[in-house]
């Protein structure tokens, strides 16, 4: 079974379309919060895996946090010792701090008596520090595995969340009604099916382990500097506001940028891919040069959305380090009269300086991460946009199933309309016994490919119902009114893989002998032996290696193979030679036998044994009869037939 061709009717693509743009979400996001919300909600089946990933963090940034104040008591003990040796031994602290006292050395007295563990005479314990040390190494190493076990279970999470996206995105694209597919150029819904869900990936990827450690590092820091000194960090928190204010105006002016690129994005990968779809069409008509124009269009305009969405985002970082040195400063210069003035011990400045520098390191890295979430939430909100599509009318909860398959097809008062002000077919009733063969005629536009795609259910109809076997086609399930219905398009589709393979893609696990005996009915045989590896021979998707006709009777081939109790024909012979046309009408005389067929045909002459001509002009059926009784009557179908054989009609037996 070939995939549906569009119908007439509403706008599809086509390489005619390379010339306009693509249509494309707006340029602000609709809803940052509540699509930031929904993709966080997308990690809940990992929840125990995330509460793990929260634990390590919290391990490896409460470890993080204790080394600089261990290296403190490093520092400390250095400086005691350094402090010590000029101390003559045998004398007290406190004589010492009396005799700097006595000298006028008040400053140098108030660090001497603040400082603890001096012993007059004695250098630096170096056995003392080595423990230091050792612990200090001790906890960077914690620290760093717990980081590693932690950055391996976040990306755990994030795999499998794109996992179930990726899934999510696949099984929605095969709800979703052929009327989306007609309306949405092909490469746009592959760029958010694809581009798309990657940017996600690499958002969630750099984004979630960094902003949950992050988070954590600044509210330990915080404690740890309130701690040690709450003057300094109330002058280290200062340059927090100024830090979000900047963040949120440049943040506020890029966002915009963000979703444009990605709406560019998807312009560009549907231009290209309809160019290359339609190449030769392109060639055909010399619209190289347009098309190349529309290309370099829709490249700049790539161009400009993502240079001034990363430029744009890109002065966060230089903005939040000149804040963070301003903060730097003012940290080192009280910091020193504090120690000047023995409120403080070096150790301790020093730990906080190393505190402060930890604390605004997260904040330029939840800042400079805000151009990569601002993407990654433009691109969500993309994917969520076919997520939340209308999907075709759901499935009957009791599917019913007729009594006997025959292949009995009723049209009472049928009416459908693409747009609901444009009707198309109404109040059509019609009835088809089994096995008889039924032609569809008229002029383009007049309803016929639509007819029949009412019969697959790729459409919901306006009004009326239509019967299978006495069965309304509205109350069974899609997959088994379509398991019995073989279809046959103009425009046939392959896929990579063998010739054999495509010949079983309609049928259940079918035999060698089966696909080669429908082969043989299709005239495809003859061809397939000729090739290389018969009908092992790999094909890609274009057909590659087969002809236009060749790759007709492959798809004929696969109808046949299928078995269907209805057959239906588009224009299944345009793509032949007269000789082979006529071959394939003969071996399909036979394979109708027994089943209800519809073939739709422009050539009156390969419909003339139909038990049934159906002749339609405005989705109406104007005439219906035999071959014969039509051209009798003089109407419609005897101008059709006049004007296609004006000249001559020419026989091939």
């Amino acid at each position: 079974m070939t995939a549906p061709r569009r119908p007439a009717g509403p706008p599809v693509g086509g390489p005619g379309r390379m010339m306009m743009g693509a249509g494309g979400p707006p340029a602000k996001l609709d809803d940052f919060k509540g699509s930031t919300k929904r993709l966080l909600r997308m990690l809940a089946p990992d929840r125990l895996i995330v509460g793990l990933v929260l634990v390590f963090g919290v391990i490896s940034v409460g470890l993080s946090v204790i080394g600089p104040w261990l290296l403190g008591k490093a520092t400390d003990v250095i400086f005691t010792g350094i402090v010590g040796q000029q101390i003559p031994a045998g004398t007290t602290k406190e004589q010492a701090v009396a005799n700097l006292r006595a000298q006028g050395s008040d400053r140098f007295a108030d660090l001497l008596q603040a400082l603890d563990g001096v012993v007059p005479g004695h250098g630096i314990d170096f056995a003392r520090l080595q423990r230091v040390l050792l612990w200090v190494a001790l906890v960077y190493l914690g620290a760093w595995i717990f980081g590693l076990l932690q950055a391996r279970l976040a990306t755990v999470v994030v795999q499998r969340t794109l996992y179930r996206l990726r899934e999510q995105v696949s099984a929605k694209l095969s709800r979703l009604p052929l009327s989306y597919f007609d309306q949405q150029p092909r490469g746009e819904v592959l760029s958010r099916a694809t581009n798309d869900t990657d940017n996600i990936a690499m958002t969630l990827q750099q984004s979630l382990s960094m902003l949950m450690t992050s988070l954590l590092t600044i509210i330990a820091v915080l404690g740890a500097m309130f701690w040690i000194s709450p003057l300094l960090a109330v002058i280290a928190l200062v340059t927090v506001p100024v830090s979000v204010l900047v963040t949120a105006r440049i943040g506020k002016r890029s966002q915009p940028q963000f979703v444009q690129q990605w709406a560019s994005t998807g312009k560009v990968n549907g231009h290209i891919e309809e160019m290359f779809t339609g190449h030769s069409v392109v060639k055909i008509f010399g619209r190289q040069a347009e098309a190349a124009k529309t290309f370099e269009e829709h490249n700049e305009a790539l161009y400009t959305a993502s240079f001034r969405a990363q430029f744009i985002s890109g002065l966060i970082q230089p903005a939040m380090m000149f804040i963070g040195n301003l903060n730097y400063v003012l940290v080192a210069v009280v910091g020193g009269l504090r120690v000047a003035s023995g409120s403080l011990s070096l150790g301790d400045v020093q730990a906080f300086i190393q505190y402060s520098r930890q604390f605004s390191q997260p904040l330029t890295q939840v800042a400079s991460m805000a151009n990569l979430v601002q993407s990654g939430i433009a691109s969500a909100e993309r994917v969520f946009q076919i997520l939340d599509a209308a999907e075709q009318s759901p499935e009957p909860a009791s599917p019913a199933r007729p009594e006997r398959v025959l292949g009995k097809v009723t049209f009472e008062h049928v009416s459908f309309r693409y747009k609901p002000d444009e009707p198309l077919i109404e109040d059509l009733s019609l009835t088809v016994a089994p096995g008889q063969t039924v032609a569809i005629v008229g002029p383009t536009g007049a309803g016929k490919t639509t007819l029949v795609n009412l019969i697959m259910r790729f459409y919901d109809l306006t009004g009326g119902r239509i019967l299978l076997d006495d069965v309304d086609i509205a109350a069974m399930s899609r997959d088994e009114l379509r398991e019995r219905i073989g279809m046959v398009l103009q425009d046939t589709w392959l896929f990579q893989g063998t010739i054999a393979e495509n010949l079983a893609y309609g049928a259940d696990h079918p035999t060698r002998d089966k696909i080669v005996a429908a082969a043989e009915a299709a005239h495809a045989d003859r061809f397939v032996r000729t090739l290389p590896e018969g009908y092992e021979t790999v094909i890609d998707e274009e057909g590659a290696g087969v002809s236009a006709g060749e790759k007709q009777l492959i798809t004929i081939a696969r109808a046949f193979l299928a078995e269907p109790t209805i057959l239906i024909l588009d224009e299944a012979t345009s793509s032949v030679d007269t000789r082979t046309e006529v071959l394939i009408q003969r071996a399909m005389s036979t394979l109708r036998a027994g089943r209800t067929s519809f073939v739709i045909a422009h050539r009156l002459s390969t419909i003339r044994d139909a038990d049934l001509i159906l002749v339609m002009e405005h989705g109406s059926i104007v005439e219906q009869g035999t071959h014969d009784s039509l051209l009798s009557a003089g109407g419609a179908y005897a101008r059709l037939y006049s004007a296609q054989f004006a000249a001559a009609a020419v026989e091939v037996e």
